[in-house]
């Protein structure tokens, strides 16, 4: 039996333990040689998780919104845009204006995302947490060899977005788009238990990465990852020769329903994972963070 996912919370100062949603689920497929080959072989393709999300974008898919909140305790006053109608309607909620402001700090790097935070002062080949050695290099997450050269020991931000979560991502600092490509792949869960047991899941589930030329904080790789039951990934941003420029705190895209990860890498010696989230993933737990909150210091 797993043990339960818990994890620090930097607004109560405490460490909590997470609610899972398809908790039974997802420890059995995962967890058993059965459950294993059936995600493997059926489960994890493209074709499952776009045939569930036309279900969650459904009207039918509606009365699973109030059960859901009560569940997890979501509150709705945050947000703006019920009543919903359908399911991926209220889980790509927006927060109202003002509700989350971002750090207005030029040194401080704001949250991409509200989510649960590792941070790594330096990925390299030693790595071992929260996937083993190999599958945290630069390499391996952008999926091209050449893009990875310049951050090949630098920071690494990876916020993992439960379906409880907010489910949009944003860019962290001003600045402008160089280039995006997609890296096609499965789309296994990017639950904790999941990890344990296929640690290459980061790098081998589908991507889309970004590469971001920042004002304050040198180039950022941006990669977006999409998980087992995660319809789409979409850019609301849109990128074109006459606009690739955006702002602090500007939308970049959403996840439709599903667990989802967005991890951030940097340049060698240009900026600092907070202390308090180095401090967290040294024992293993993760940190959870408000979107536009600092989580970084320039260098």
């Amino acid at each position: 039996m797993s043990e339960p996912i818990q994890f620090w919370n930097r607004e109560t100062r405490s460490v909590d333990t997470e609610k899972v949603l398809g908790e039974g689920a997802v420890r059995w497929l995962y967890g058993s040689r059965l459950g294993q080959k059936l995600v493997d072989s059926v489960l994890s393709r493209r074709f499952i998780s776009e045939v569930y999300g036309l279900y969650q974008s459904s009207p039918a898919s509606r009365r699973k919104i109030a059960r859901f909140v009560r569940e997890f305790d979501i509150n709705l006053d945050e947000y703006e845009g019920a009543p919903y109608s359908s399911f991926n309607d209220f889980f790509i909620r927006k927060f109202k204006p003002g509700a989350r402001p971002f750090v207005e700090d030029e040194s401080r790097l704001a949250a991409f995302a509200e989510a649960r935070y590792l941070a790594f002062e330096r990925i390299d080949s030693n790595q071992l947490f929260p996937v083993k050695g190999s599958f945290l290099t630069a390499e391996a997450l952008l999926g091209k060899a050449g893009a990875a050269a310049p951050f090949i020991g630098g920071p690494m931000l990876l916020a993992r977005l439960c379906p409880v979560d907010y489910h949009r991502f944003h860019f962290p600092d001003d600045g402008r788009t160089e280039k995006s490509w997609r890296v096609p792949g499965r789309l296994h869960s990017v639950n904790p238990w999941a990890l344990k047991y296929r640690g290459e899941i980061f790098a081998t589930n589908e991507r889309q990465v970004s590469i971001l030329e920042t004002r304050n904080f040198g180039r950022l790789a941006y990669i977006e990852v999409g998980a087992l039951c995660v319809g789409r990934i979409v850019q609301s941003w849109k990128v074109s020769e006459k606009n690739s420029e955006f702002l602090r705190g500007i939308e970049k895209g959403y996840f439709l329903f599903g667990g989802s990860t967005v991890i951030v890498l940097g340049e060698p010696g240009r900026w600092r994972p907070d202390a308090d989230l180095l401090e967290q993933t040294a024992r293993k737990r993760e940190t959870f963070a408000k979107l536009g909150s600092a989580i970084a210091t320039r260098l």
